[in-house]
């Protein structure tokens, strides 16, 4: 489980593929306190660490990831949002966040707003009957990053991003038609099952 705050940003220095699996190599300034088997995530994706090194590390992702998130996109020299899973003992600042992505949006609009910047992106709502969906100041996790939700509608939502953020995840790279991860709010997913269920029943 994570918390959608973000530790750092690491710089992916290479990938290999294998049949439909792409193996990530990375470099962050945690890599000296990683253990094989440890959950990082990666954009909002609990990838596994495999293989470690000195300097890097590496996690690998599945065909169904790659497909699903932005993680099949990324190329050597790119920036992705990393945080290690929570302790039980931790206090949560962000919101529940799985690891779990649900689907991809894109970038629509990046407007300052006086040293701050509001991002609009748009999505699929085929899926908001499961809970995919947004509510006006609830949360969402955008490459792994905990944001209170501004603007919403079917479909589509804005946040909004202050400096230290836009500084130290890679929402300063983001620019309209780049691809995020999303993850929705996992009380509204249980919530939205548990009324089709009654409905059905």
């Amino acid at each position: 489980m994570f918390s959608g705050i973000v530790e750092t940003m690491g710089r992916v220095t290479a990938i290999r593929d294998e049949q439909s699996n792409k193996h990530f190599t990375l470099e962050a300034g945690f890599v000296g306190e990683l253990k094989i088997d440890q959950s990082v995530s990666h954009n909002g994706v609990c990838l596994t660490v495999v293989e470690l090194t000195e300097n890097s590390y590496t996690v690998t992702a599945m065909h169904e990831t790659l497909v699903k998130s932005n993680l099949g996109g990324l190329k050597v020299g790119d920036h992705v949002n990393l945080e290690r899973s929570m302790r039980p003992d931790a206090l949560l600042d962000g919101h529940i966040v799985q690891g779990h992505v649900d689907r991809t949006a894109r970038c629509t609009a990046v407007t300052e707003a006086d040293g701050s910047w509001y991002y609009a992106f748009e999505y699929d709502a085929d899926g908001e009957k499961e809970g995919m969906l947004t509510v006006e100041k609830g949360s969402v996790a955008v490459n792994g990053v905990s944001l209170t939700v501004v603007d919403s509608r079917q479909g589509g939502f804005r946040v909004a991003i202050i400096p230290y953020t836009h500084e130290h995840t890679n929402f300063k790279y983001i620019v309209p038609g780049s691809v995020v991860n999303l993850e929705f709010d996992i009380i509204g997913k249980y919530i939205a099952r548990l009324i089709a269920a009654h409905s059905n029943g």
